[in-house]
């Protein structure tokens, strides 16, 4: 339907109603309005696809309901309003209930209650342009190539990864450090399925207090404690049909995870303050910056709540090790700076260049995101230079040559330094420093 220009069919048996309808919708508005006076004759011409017809409910070759029936069929876009001489109300009801758009009597209210029904259309089409719009946008903005920026090996795998991740409800685990895109990912997955058009909750576990987790999750019913002023669903009916994303599953509440893999299993909650069952149908998509194995020696995570979670595992790697991906990501946040700001584009110089790739990036893609723009903000000219790239985190060196130390302080702080950079990953640490777990187990009962 073209918003600014209406096709309006007129099906109506009195020649004089018909020319009274087409004059009324004329001064309406500069329609391309045309009528017919017989429902054969108006079939004929069905094939033209009209944006809306006004429809005699009582032609005498063929029923109004008849023609309901076959427009709908040929075209459910196409909005049909009934026109009848008796304000038959069972009648209306049935005819609304089939598809008819609105039932009006012919009145000396029908020039008025036409055109209210005509902008009424209008404005549902205008919503339904913008609606397609947004979705539309949604998907180009998730676009998996635009979501993870790189060309190295690691990256590629994550694409591939991401591409299997949609054609089913399997579910997905995401790892990486803090500013890998975690939750970018969950949600370019979900909206490439097939549940894109349902909803996408995201909920930060290690933000929920732990006496709110079942309240949060299962919601509750007016008066079930104190402050229940209203009912409020949980975030598992709220995620009905489309994605629930669990963010940092390690933080949950240990006495919350056996309801909630109970729940997983049975996909069925009951609100506080209620013996209602009430099913739910959701994709899980779970996210972590800790190794989740680790976590469940530790006892910090429930094995059989593992290994209900434990699906299609993604894991997101570090700025640091995605080798010329930086320069990539660089140029990517620059373009898309520049475009949203309306400034020209921007270069780096070759100095800018070796800053960017000799920095080890502990706040990875986020970091590199934020540094970028700011180093845009600050420079004076088409070209970025390093004294524009304002970085957070001086170099390991730097860091510990700042004071005087023994050497024992000094295997402490590079210790703490490496830790800090791999996410408390003791396995990873040792293989980078060439020392044994013990050697680091021990050296962090000496800190």
């Amino acid at each position: 339907m073209q918003e600014d220009h209406l096709t309006i069919f007129v099906v109506e048996d009195n020649e004089w109603y018909n020319r009274l309808l087409r004059h009324h919708l004329n001064m309406i508005e500069d329609y391309d309005v045309r009528g017919f006076l017989s429902g054969k004759e108006f079939l004929s011409h069905l094939h033209e696809r009209p944006d809306i017809i006004t429809l005699d409910y009582r032609l005498p070759d063929i029923k109004g309901s008849e023609l309901l029936k076959r427009i709908r069929e040929f075209d459910e876009g196409i909005e049909v309003i009934i026109i009848s001489e008796q304000a038959d109300v069972q009648t209306a009801v049935d005819l609304l209930r089939e598809g008819a758009y609105d039932y009006l009597v012919k009145n000396d209210e029908i020039q008025q209650r036409l055109h209210s029904a005509i902008e009424k259309i209008r404005k549902n089409a205008a919503l339904r342009k913008r609606i397609r719009l947004l979705e539309q946008e949604v998907i180009t903005r998730y676009d998996f190539e635009k979501v993870v920026v790189g060309k190295s090996p690691a990256v590629r795998k994550v694409l591939e990864l991401m591409a299997k991740a949609v054609k089913n409800n399997i579910t997905v685990t995401i790892t990486g450090e803090t500013g890998t895109g975690k939750e970018v990912v969950a949600k370019a997955i979900h909206f490439h399925s097939q549940r894109k058009d349902r909803p996408f909750v995201p909920v930060n576990m290690s933000a929920v207090p732990s006496e709110l987790f079942e309240s949060e999750f299962f919601g509750f019913e007016k008066g079930a404690f104190t402050g229940a002023s209203a009912r409020r669903i949980g975030k598992m009916e709220e995620a009905n049909g489309g994605t629930l994303f669990l963010d940092e599953i390690a933080d949950t509440d240990i006495n919350f995870q056996p309801k909630l893999l109970r729940a997983l299993q049975e996909r069925e909650i009951t609100r506080l303050g209620s013996n209602e069952i009430i099913k739910f149908d959701c994709r899980i998509i779970v996210a972590s910056n800790r190794n989740l194995q680790a976590e469940v020696k530790k006892g910090t995570l429930r094995q059989d709540l593992y290994y209900r979670l434990f699906g299609l595992q993604i894991d997101l790697p570090p700025l640091r090790e995605r080798g010329n991906d930086v320069l990539i990501l660089a140029r990517h946040f620059m373009d898309l700076y520049c475009k949203e700001n309306h400034l020209t584009p921007r270069s780096l110089s070759d100095e800018a260049v070796n800053r960017l790739l000799t920095y080890p990036w502990p706040g990875n893609v986020r970091e590199l995101k934020s540094v970028i723009e700011l180093a845009i903000v600050l420079s004076s000219g088409d070209t970025l230079q390093a004294s524009d790239i304002t970085l957070s985190h001086s170099d390991l060196l730097t860091e510990v040559l700042s004071e005087e130390m023994t050497l024992k302080e000094y295997d402490k702080h590079i210790l703490k330094f490496y830790l800090n950079k791999y996410s408390n990953n003791i396995k990873l640490v040792a293989g980078k420093l060439g020392i044994g777990q013990a050697t680091i187990y021990r050296m962090l009962k000496e800190i």
